[in-house]
């Protein structure tokens, strides 16, 4: 919410003592004016660390919060693996994983998502506020919707090139079996075995994902944002409402695509080889069609949709949060 600075005055006193009467009521007038400041926009004074700051605390918090649902979401999207088989739904996965596997399994690979993360979102961050003025600017200064789906696009190729080895880092260590000791021993691996290109054979399959997830993802957010809280004021409830929304939409709209990408991200731990040997978006949806059918691009929506609503939802809170607290402080400081 805003944040005003108010200064009551004290009446003026009397010249001379006024003769023994009833008090008389003060007479009524305008609230003074309040100092306020827009933390939607921060200032052009606050440097890009600011920026990159708030993205690294929101996308830490957006994908190691709801971790385990990101496994399940793997396991049961893995072509040519029997854990897709195994998992038939959400509660009974991450049961079976933890009792056959222990508890710590729901979180391997999370200190991969920590340390991509941080500088990915940090970047991801500070080019969607950067773009986004330029597009609103370039539409004549009016804040729409489209203008923010289209930054959002733009950051989404940058931050996926720091993103995307790390995330294959993870997919792997999230396997069932997977025998890598920690994060390091499989990049290690994966690096000796299979090359750096395993690190981006998926990247223009996640781009193709998420340029289109984070478009609708950050338009969604914005029209949800403008739509519970038309005056722009801060509100966490709005900011946990509008992103849970945005996270679900994008989320189920893009499941088919993200099923391609982690077949191609996983292919390095089949056995099948029709898999081992894919290499292209295309190549992963004939396979995934042709032993799975239609709904084979649909498996995992529902942990997608679990883990994306609340970590969009965190993600956007975060972020706005941290906005609002450097805004405040800009303005004390002004």
């Amino acid at each position: 919410m805003a944040n005003s600075i108010s200064h009551t005055e004290e009446p003026a006193t009397a010249a001379k003592a006024l003769p023994a009467a009833s008090p008389q009521p003060l007479p009524s007038s305008s609230p003074p004016p309040q100092v306020e400041f827009d933390y939607e926009e921060l200032p052009e004074t606050s440097p890009l660390t600011m920026h990159l700051i708030a993205g690294a605390a929101a996308g830490i918090m957006e994908h190691s919060v709801m971790y385990p649902f990101d496994i399940v979401k793997t396991r049961m999207q893995v072509v040519g693996s029997p854990s897709a088989v195994a998992y038939s739904g959400v509660t009974q996965a991450l049961k079976l994983i933890s009792t056959t596997e222990g508890m710590r399994s729901l979180w391997r690979g999370v200190m991969s998502v920590v340390l991509g993360a941080g500088p990915a979102h940090a970047v991801y961050f500070a080019t969607y506020e950067q773009t986004k003025k330029l597009f609103t600017a370039a539409a004549g200064g009016n804040q729409h919707a489209l203008a923010a789906g289209a930054a959002g696009g733009v950051a989404t190729i940058v931050s996926d090139a720091l993103m995307n080895p790390f995330d294959v880092i993870k997919q792997r260590m999230q396997l069932a079996g997977s025998g890598y000791r920690n994060i390091f021993d499989c990049a290690a691996k994966v690096f000796r075995s299979e090359g750096m290109r395993a690190f981006y054979v998926s990247y223009p399959t996640t781009l193709i994902m998420n340029i289109p997830f984070q478009s609708i993802q950050f338009g969604c957010y914005d029209l949800f944002r403008r739509t519970l809280n038309p005056s722009g004021a801060y509100s966490p409830m709005t900011h946990v409402v509008a992103g849970g929304m945005a996270g679900a939409v994008a989320a189920a709209l893009t499941t088919p695509i993200d099923c391609c990408k982690t077949l191609l991200q996983t292919r390095g731990a089949s056995v099948d080889p029709e898999v081992r040997a894919a290499s292209s978006m295309l190549t992963s949806a004939k396979i995934i069609y042709k032993q799975q059918g239609v709904a084979g691009f649909f498996r995992g929506m529902k942990p997608r949709i679990i883990a994306n609503m609340p970590a969009t939802a965190i993600s956007w809170t975060t972020y706005e949060y941290f906005k609002w607290m450097i805004a405040r402080r800009d303005a004390r400081i002004d």
